[in-house]
């Protein structure tokens, strides 16, 4: 088995993901890009092959903070990431390659962001869950699978005058502007713009922005990528002063809506802790 770092062969790569029906989203090679051009860090992806077959991949990434450390993780910013192999002979391979590199760039950890435990000895943690929802075929029988007080709480937003837009980089500083704020008032180091503008840059065909906005000012935003028949809202925020409108109902809402008149048969709402605030909203879309 040879493992070599991917440099410029992002097709080949990429074709590999495609083929691997346990893919993500993340393990895309235009991720790569997105990160190295946003925030500068050492991005090492791996790939296993025999002949110049490739039989499994492991893209990671190198970040050094001042504030969190030196670690690698796959993928740093995104939900999921880890190795994705053909066999368990070639996953573990990765892992002890990944474990080595960790060992010689000084950091003091290495996290695969897996959806399940795949390497049996070593250490995981399962304090997060995803939430996922199944989607219909119509979008009028998603919203008749609601319970009476969601529908309500949908509608509110609507009658408060409220208005979406769905589109891409025309919605980014719409976007922004809710999602910066929402991050200062959490306490949270915000994202550079760039990050998100090169997303739609590397991705123009899977990724969407959706804004709901009160006599054109945002107060609720959504950013959301697709892969394969899932889309996903890895970011999303409100404004609080406008939470009394509900905006955020809406903005879920507007966002199944178009997953299901894209085709789309699955809607990831992204992780969270059980219990908390956010497991609960998520919770109530079924």
């Amino acid at each position: 088995m040879n493992i070599t770092q991917l440099h410029t062969e992002i097709k080949l790569w990429d074709d590999f993901v495609h083929r691997q029906a346990a893919a993500r989203g993340p393990h895309l090679g235009g991720w790569k890009k997105v990160i190295e051009e946003s925030f500068g860090h050492k991005c090492i992806y791996l790939m296993a092959a025999n002949n110049d077959v490739i039989s499994g991949i492991l893209p990671l990434v190198h970040v050094r903070s001042r504030l969190f450390g030196s670690f690698l993780i796959s993928v740093p910013y995104l939900n999921y990431g880890g190795i994705l192999a053909e066999n368990a002979a070639t996953q573990q391979e990765l892992f002890d390659h990944a474990s080595k590199l960790a060992a010689e760039r000084g950091a003091a950890y290495l996290e695969l962001r897996h959806e399940a435990p795949q390497l049996p000895e070593v250490p995981t943690k399962q304090h997060k869950v995803t939430m996922l929802l199944e989607l219909p075929d119509d979008p009028d029988k998603l919203w008749n699978q609601f319970k009476p007080k969601l529908r309500s709480q949908i509608r509110k937003p609507m009658k408060e005058g409220l208005t979406v837009r769905i589109g891409r980089e025309e919605e980014l500083t719409h976007f922004y502007e809710v999602f910066s704020v929402n991050m200062r008032d959490l306490g949270t180091p915000v994202y550079p713009r760039s990050f998100f503008a090169n997303i739609l840059k590397h991705f123009p065909s899977s990724t969407w922005i959706c804004s709901i906005l009160l006599h054109e000012q945002p107060v609720a935003a959504g950013f959301v990528c697709g892969f394969r028949e899932t889309l996903e809202i890895p970011w999303a925020s409100s404004l609080r002063e406008y939470n009394h409108l509900a905006a955020n109902m809406l903005l879920y809402w507007s966002i199944l809506e178009f997953a299901v008149k894209n085709g789309f048969k699955q809607f990831d709402f992204g992780r969270c802790s059980p219990g908390e605030g956010t497991h609960k909203f998520k919770a109530q879309w079924g």
